[in-house]
């Protein structure tokens, strides 16, 4: 059975994102904080398939 706690770096190449340490540390920063009423899904930066 897996495990439902991913890390973020699994999930970032889930997304198909660079998963090291630094690419998750410059996305985070380039893309936060999201308006509180934004969807995380439903933000500009994701990709069609990635939301």
């Amino acid at each position: 059975m897996e495990s439902p706690t991913h890390s973020l770096p699994s999930l970032f190449k889930q997304l198909g994102l660079p998963d090291d340490a630094e690419s998750i540390d410059k996305f985070i920063a380039t893309h936060s904080p999201l308006k509180p009423e934004l969807h995380l899904a439903d933000a500009f930066f994701w990709s069609e398939s990635q939301a």
